[in-house]
C-alpha cells in the first residue's frame, strides 16, 4: 500500500496546530515552522495550496499570517489529504474522482483486485471524511493518539 508523503504528514501537523490555535486569529508562517519543525520553504508551499483550496486564509502586515477558512468542525481529514495527496484509493482503477482503468484489465467490472480495492478505498474514505479536524484535536487532547495507544489508530476492513 502506498504512504502518505512527508508534505501531507506536514500539512497535517499544520493544520491541527492552526485548529488548536482557531480563535487567536493569524499565526505567522516562521512561528508555525518552528513550533510544528517544518522546513519553512516547504510549509509555505503546504500552506499555498491549502490556501488555494479554501481551507485557508492568510492577512498580510504586522498581525498577520495563516487561519483555517473554516471552524475545525467543518473540515474533514478527507478533504485535507485530497488537497495535499490528490484521491485516496490505492489504484487508479478504484478511484472515484480520478478513475483510470488499468492497461492491462480485461474485464473492469469483475476484477477481482478493483473489487477489493474498492473497498479498501470506501474504508479509507469513510474514516477520513467522518473525521473532523475538531475531532481529531479533541482526540489528541483525550490522550488518544499516541504510539503507546495503537489501538486508537486501528482500523478493520
Amino acid at each position: 500500500m502506498r504512504t502518505i508523503s512527508r508534505r501531507t504528514q506536514y500539512g497535517l501537523k499544520a493544520m491541527q496546530a492552526l485548529g488548536r490555535r482557531y480563535l487567536e486569529g493569524p499565526v505567522l508562517i516562521s512561528a508555525l515552522a518552528a513550533e510544528e519543525s517544518i522546513p519553512l520553504k516547504f510549509l509555505e508551499a503546504i500552506l499555498l495550496d491549502m490556501k488555494g483550496r479554501g481551507l485557508l486564509e492568510s492577512k498580510l502586515g504586522r498581525k498577520g499570517g495563516y487561519r483555517l477558512a473554516r471552524p475545525p468542525s467543518a473540515i474533514t481529514l478527507g478533504s485535507i489529504i485530497r488537497i495535499l495527496e490528490g484521491p485516496l484509493a490505492p489504484l487508479p482503477c478504484a478511484s472515484e474522482t480520478a478513475y483510470k482503468a488499468c492497461e492491462e484489465c480485461v474485464d473492469v467490472a469483475n476484477c477481482g483486485t478493483r473489487i477489493i480495492m474498492r473497498r479498501v478505498r470506501d474504508a479509507i474514505s469513510d474514516v477520513l471524511d467522518h473525521t473532523t479536524l475538531a475531532d481529531l484535536l479533541k482526540q489528541v487532547e483525550a490522550g488518544h493518539v499516541s504510539l503507546e495507544n495503537p489501538e486508537f489508530l486501528m482500523y478493520h476492513i
